[in-house]
């Protein structure tokens, strides 16, 4: 079993972020979401790995995820010129997948589920595909499923106005090598791409067994700012273990589950967790609240902070209002100015650099 995860596309929804970096290593919790994926898919005993990547970001996301051994893995990447579908992506990556089944993952999804459990039931039955699924309140907005009682698909919709279903499509599916047939025998869409959901309707207009499973735990869309605080929010909830490596004064008083990176120092501040801080931090007169994630190497001098993903190198100082539900880029630069406004919210890109007036 081969696993190949997509690391491409654009990431237009994240900009101007994404203008300067992939989505996919845009990080949650202080680790790329990326990342995330690749440790599910090894957990359950999935060890190689392909990456499709875009010209643009392709050598960034190489260069940060290396070649697997951090994660036990074997990676090799593969370069989708144009994002032309998701289908499109596995008939890329046909060479290396060659005649294994395998699982396809979005890159920019986190998801709270053993894979295992999928894994075990696609051999067992001998599927053709598996597709996750998981209960939304707004299937309009997703690819949904219509499944009979046994859980075998009978259709899929891309974003219906009147949704037959609240299951959507999660974004990770087990293939046979009989989607390699559906591809080949599919047209682009309206929007010029080979759509994975026609490859599946393929499959399932040929009865082949195609069935879906819902799964148990929580599921998350990291394309948008809101998304990845949500998602940043969720994982230090359920994930963050409290450890501190760093240099904390007496003067400066942290309480709840906070993790602290090797040499950062934290000097007449307040942290209330869940809060991760990075390495090679300077920490100085600051309130930094629940569900904070500031990056390596950043550096916050009277600010004060709550609910917002810093990058690695982004300096914040002399920003006394509270700034909250923040994305704020690599190397990002917020300062003050003399006359400020009462609430402060932002989603700069990297190497920015903003003053409030």
């Amino acid at each position: 079993m081969k696993a190949i995860i997509l690391s491409g596309g654009k990431g237009t929804r994240l900009r101007p972020l994404t203008h300067t970096g992939a989505k996919q290593l845009v990080p949650v919790a202080n680790k790329p979401i990326l990342w995330y994926g690749i440790e599910d898919l090894v957990s359950a005993g999935i060890i190689d790995i392909g990456i499709i990547i875009s010209p643009e970001t392709g050598a960034e996301v190489q260069a940060k995820t290396g070649n697997g051994e951090r994660f036990g893995a074997n990676i090799s990447y593969i370069l989708q010129e144009q994002p032309a579908g998701l289908a499109h992506a596995v008939k890329v990556a046909q060479p290396f997948l060659g005649d294994s089944s395998f699982i396809m993952y979005l890159g920019d999804n986190l998801v709270q589920t053993d894979l295992k459990i999928f894994l075990d039931e696609f051999k067992l039955k001998q599927l053709d595909a598996l597709t996750l699924l998981c209960p939304v309140a707004n299937p309009s907005a997703f690819g949904v499923a219509r499944v009979d009682e046994n859980g075998r698909v009978l259709q899929l919709i891309e974003k219906p106005k009147v949704p037959p279903s609240n299951l959507a499509l999660v974004g990770i599916y087990l293939f046979n090598t009989s989607v390699h047939e559906a591809i080949a025998n599919i047209q682009p869409s309206a929007r010029g791409e080979l759509e994975i959901t026609d490859a599946i309707q393929y499959l399932i207009d040929q009865s082949r067994k195609v069935e879906a499973q819902k799964i148990q735990g929580w599921w998350l869309d990291t394309g948008k700012k809101d998304d990845l605080l949500e998602a940043n929010r969720v994982i230090l909830d359920t994930c963050l273990v409290s450890a501190n490596y760093g240099d904390i004064d007496a003067h400066s008083q942290i309480s709840g589950r906070v993790q602290i990176g090797e040499n950062t120092k934290v000097i007449n501040s307040t942290i209330r967790g869940p809060v991760i801080i990075g390495e090679n931090c300077h920490i100085e007169n600051c309130f930094i609240g629940p569900y904070s994630s500031i990056a390596d190497d950043a550096t916050l001098i009277h600010a004060d902070l709550e609910h917002s993903v810093l990058l690695q190198g982004a300096k914040i100082t002399g920003i006394q209002q509270r700034i909250v539900d923040s994305l704020i880029g690599q190397r990002a630069q917020i300062k003050a100015a003399p006359q400020r406004p009462k609430a402060l919210r932002f989603m700069i890109g990297d190497d920015s650099q903003v003053e409030v007036i």
